[in-house]
């Protein structure tokens, strides 16, 4: 378990790392460029940079950790690759279902395998499901998303980079908007997030604004009309 400084989130477990550029959102993936600098340092889960590999050894590790925790799922890959086996994704799901004092966080830009995978695992309570949605064109994963047998869904958009329209939040329970953060950081627009703050409001969805980001995203901060937004579903609820 690795204590993370991502803010919706306490912890990260990485059975898995490595990954793919599948959408805009993955231009300036914090991932690839933090797997070359670990892969330097010596560390031998990125022996092989940013390619997909699976940790089978570190599986077990929540069951491990004993004291409750929210629980990011491969923050360095996405559960959902199509060159993870649906067999070392059972695995993953089968500790997640036995370490029901976590509540754990799957994100995924890839819906469409996870809505065809989703009968074939089990959806205890202590899981949440969310996939990316970086603007408007890549709207239609949230209709995947509804069609997994989740407790909690929840969309990240996050690095939004364009306005996202006429949202339809049926079924979902959470959304977390960000700018992207770096050098290379892409403009976000006051607009495009008060337009998702609104349908949250007006659906009944929680809201959670990460931060503006930009190059210095510690000077940009997080505060939107004057203020934090940091609404969660809540823990072992339902």
């Amino acid at each position: 378990m690795a204590k993370s400084k991502i803010e919706w989130t306490e912890n990260t477990w990485n059975p898995v790392t490595g990954c793919t550029k599948i959408s805009d959102g993955c231009k300036n993936c914090y991932a690839a460029v933090m797997a070359q600098r670990l892969k330097l340092m010596g560390n031998k889960k990125y022996v092989n940079g940013f390619e997909v590999a699976l940790h089978e050894y570190c599986l077990i590790d929540p069951l491990k950790w004993k004291k409750p925790s929210l629980i990011f799922v491969n923050s360095m890959s996405d559960l959902f690759h199509e060159d993870i086996p649906l067999e070392f994704i059972q695995k993953i799901f089968g500790i997640m279902n036995k370490a029901s004092w976590h509540t754990f966080q799957v994100l995924t830009k890839r819906a469409e395998r996870l809505a065809e995978l989703a009968p074939y695992l089990t959806w205890s309570p202590n899981i949440w499901q969310g996939v990316t949605v970086e603007s408007d064109q890549y709207k239609k994963r949230i209709d995947s998303l509804r069609k997994v047998d989740a407790k909690v869904r929840f969309i990240s958009f996050e690095p939004l980079i364009d306005e996202v329209k006429s949202l339809d939040l049926t079924g979902i329970d959470w959304a977390i908007v960000g700018g992207e953060s770096g050098l290379k950081a892409r403009r976000i627009d006051l607009e495009w997030v008060l337009s998702i703050k609104n349908d949250c409001d007006h659906q009944g969805v929680s809201f959670y604004f990460k931060q503006w980001g930009g190059i210095n995203k510690k000077k940009n901060g997080r505060l939107l009309l004057g203020q934090t937004w940091d609404a969660m579903p809540e823990i072992g609820a339902k």
